[in-house]
């Protein structure tokens, strides 16, 4: 049975979750059928997790295939209404122009009505800004009535932002401005359309010496440092996993060797997977940096952007490659691992191992079946390797700061919601910290190193589609699902343990 902590830990998480659901239609209600409609996308996004906590207060299990089934469903109605909600959107913006033109024919009417000339009115206030007359003047010349209708210039540190009104798709808008730009100045300044505080679209024009810089000999020294103690950290983590210490015995490091060989695969693939999006979208990357953890080989690796993202759409596409790829082959080892496994396999791990990921323990049950319920569990080198895979890769994904998990929320939802998300997965770090040092040390890492938002895309508007955002929500899910451990009373439901 689910003891009532448990039960109340749960039901306080989908309390909390209805209560953001409620705030937000608060929010969304002033802006009609557009606020409701995407009120009702962030409904499907968070209805599987809901069902699947709601269930588990409740003392019901959902296995792995429903979850499957609940986030198809989930992702084919989150589809439906990104294609209304563009369709209002689309009708939205067409009454908009209609009343700016009847506005603007108002105003011509009156002013001709009064005798004024063009020359009499005033235009709108100018500042003075840090670029040279000429360049301003030709950069002035990439607006338009039917782009981006400038009414305001206000120095911004090397450059200028440029307020006014957007007349289009963002994504035509952008590319439209900036291939202007590029023909009248080459590539001596890059141009960013953003959002202001007040949530208005501005143009932002800054000098192209301002991009990001490569990295240098030292970084580059200190990447290489890095790579290798990861990889004297991996063997020694295969060691313990064997029984035995590689520093204490180095003479057995051979037969370590295999285990390391695959986490290292995983981290490469991870890897991999970020480079191969990353010249797809001709992105420069830095090395990465990767972080040694004896506990389990390595906790990933920190990657920068050494050149801005075009969007939202490629800032995705490049945080979510690495841990699908180091996912996925993670999953393919664990599955294979339990596949092979069988009685005197090499790992004799405890039946309550299985009941620290819901994900992993599920997996167990429907693989090896009655034998989770004997208090030794013989199992294949593979197992644990896909197992760690998935830790490391669940690390990552979590939504914070610059980490793949930070990246693909602000892709998804914007700075706003990522800045949030960032604090909220500190605090519960923190929380969760007391009394876990595994959970210490990545907020230590997160606060020190990750924090910080990825700095803004050159096309900040666009965002992702709808089949982005529903593969950020599974990547979101597996993560937690990999994370959060069963509870000993589901556990027992379930079969895992005596």
């Amino acid at each position: 049975m689910i003891s009532a902590s448990e039960t109340s830990l749960v039901a306080t998480i989908v309390l909390v979750a209805f209560g953001i659901l409620g705030w937000g239609f608060y929010r969304a209600r002033p802006f009609g059928k557009l606020g409701i409609l995407a009120w009702l996308q962030s409904v499907v996004l968070m209805a599987p997790w809901l069902l699947f906590f709601g269930s588990f207060a409740a003392g019901i299990y959902i296995n792995i295939v429903g979850v499957l089934v609940l986030l198809l469903v989930s992702a084919g109605i989150y589809i439906y209404l990104g294609r209304q909600l563009r369709a209002a959107g689309q009708d939205e913006l067409l009454k908009q122009r209609a009343t700016e033109r009847l506005a603007a024919a108002s105003t011509a009417k009156e002013s001709s009505d009064n005798n004024l000339q063009p020359e009499a009115i005033a235009p709108p206030t100018e500042q003075v800004v840090p670029i040279p007359d000429d360049d301003l003047s030709a950069i002035r010349e990439i607006f338009g009535i039917d782009s981006f209708f400038a009414t305001e210039t206000i120095p911004y540190q090397e450059g200028a932002i440029f307020k006014g009104n957007l007349r289009g798709e963002p994504e035509a808008v952008y590319n439209k401005l900036n291939t202007g730009l590029q023909q009248r100045l080459g590539d001596k300044y890059r141009l960013f359309l953003v959002e202001n505080q007040d949530t208005k679209p501005v143009v932002i024009v800054l000098p192209s010496r301002n991009d990001p810089r490569p990295m240098t000999i030292a970084q580059k020294v200190f990447a290489v440092i890095l790579l290798l103690a990861t990889l004297g950290t991996s063997v020694e983590a295969s060691g313990l996993l064997l029984g035995f210490d590689v520093f204490s015995t180095p003479a057995r490091y051979l037969e370590a060797l295999p285990i390391a060989a695959g986490i290292a695969a995983i981290l490469a693939a991870h890897e991999i997977g970020h480079i191969v999006l990353a010249r797809r979208h001709q992105v420069r990357l830095s090395l990465p940096f990767f972080l040694p953890a004896v506990q389990i080989g390595s906790f990933g690796a920190i990657t920068r952007f050494e050149s801005f993202l075009p969007n939202r759409k490629v800032l995705f596409d490049i945080a979510l490659a690495g841990p699908a790829a180091g996912g996925i082959l993670s999953l393919i080892m664990l599955v294979i691992g339990l596949l092979l496994s069988h009685p005197g396999s090499l790992f004799q791990l405890p039946n309550e191992f299985f009941q620290g990921s819901i994900l992993v323990g599920s997996l167990a049950r429907v693989v090896l079946g009655s034998a989770l319920q004997s208090p030794v569990v013989d199992v294949h080198p593979l197992m644990v390797i896909g197992w760690l895979g998935l830790v490391i890769t669940a690390l990552n994904l979590m939504p914070a700061g610059q980490l793949d998990g930070g990246r693909i929320v602000q892709a998804i939802y914007g700075r706003k919601t990522a800045g949030r998300a960032t604090f909220a997965t500190l605090v519960l770090l923190g929380i969760v910290g007391l009394g876990n040092p595994l959970a210490l040390y990545w907020a230590i890492v997160i606060l020190f190193l990750q924090r910080d938002l990825e700095r803004p895309n050159l096309n900040e508007l666009t965002e992702p589609d709808d089949a982005r955002a529903a593969l950020g929500l599974l990547a979101l899910f597996l993560m937690i699902a990999t994370l959060l451990p069963l509870t000993p009373g589901l556990a027992g439901r379930l079969g895992i343990g005596g």
